[in-house]
């Protein structure tokens, strides 16, 4: 899969992308890399990419031209005749990134093209000509889409095949298909006592059947605590049992 990203801080995400386990689908070529700064398409000897907003106001715009022209060597560089990879604008209007997106994304053969804006923003009229997908990580604001970049490329990267040491480890994560779209249970280790606070006996107790009724009851009580939304999805979907239903019920 082969990822490249627009950004004015190209060292940034490159050395992101050399750390923790995720380096693996990298390393292992299972994902591919490559970093473009729109400077380098840029005119002049100071390779501007931002101008004043038309109307006044604070702040810097990014201009169209450097990054159709980044965009355009891009899509030349990846052979885009025979296969387009959508370019994803992460930005504070966008769509809220969530789990389902990210295993599409992970699963896809093109790939993508990242553009992490700066400043107020990017001109309205290269988003309108060439951006495909706009998202957000919430609904806040920061200076520049590079941790959302890295965000995402953390997020996909983890579901490559034997990125994970367990390849299991990602099927039980929080919004996943196996625990319906909720939250993942809260989890222990070593030492079973610690400052005078025990670990579940369910999860000491070896017994298999127990285990995942205990994981089961906590993701649901957890969901219900401090994401409703995900139990309400998960019941009009069809995803909670009669026994998930009773618990629910003796909760309240």
């Amino acid at each position: 899969m082969r990822i490249d990203v627009i950004t004015l801080f190209p060292d940034l995400i490159q050395a992101f992308a050399g750390q923790g386990v995720t380096r693996r689908a990298f390393e292992t070529g299972q994902m591919a890399l490559t970093c473009w700064n729109p400077r380098d398409f840029a005119e002049g000897p100071y390779r501007r990419v931002d101008d004043r907003p038309f109307g006044g106001g604070p702040g810097m715009v990014m201009q169209a031209e450097p990054l159709a022209l980044c965009l355009q060597a891009i899509r030349e560089a990846r052979d885009d005749d025979r296969q387009r990879a959508p370019l994803v604008y992460f930005s504070p209007i966008g769509q809220p990134l969530q789990q389902q997106a990210v295993q599409g994304f992970a699963s896809s053969v093109d790939g993508a093209i990242l553009l992490c804006g700066r400043y107020e923003g990017i001109d309205q009229r290269f988003i309108d000509a060439h951006v495909d997908i706009q998202i957000s990580l919430g609904d806040f604001v920061m200076s520049g889409g590079e941790i959302a970049a890295m965000a995402w490329l953390d997020a996909v990267a983890r579901l490559q095949p034997e990125v994970l040491n367990d390849s299991d480890s990602h099927a039980q994560d929080s919004f996943s298909p196996d625990l319906s779209g909720l939250l993942d249970c809260p989890h222990f280790t070593r030492p079973e006592v610690w400052r005078g606070v025990g670990s579940p006996p369910e999860l000491l107790s070896g017994h298999h059947a127990r285990i995942a009724q205990w994981r089961r009851e906590a993701s649901l009580r957890l969901t219900a605590d401090q994401r409703p939304d995900l139990i309400a999805k998960a019941r009009a979907a069809g995803l909670l049992s009669a026994a998930d239903e009773q618990l629910l019920a003796g909760k309240k």
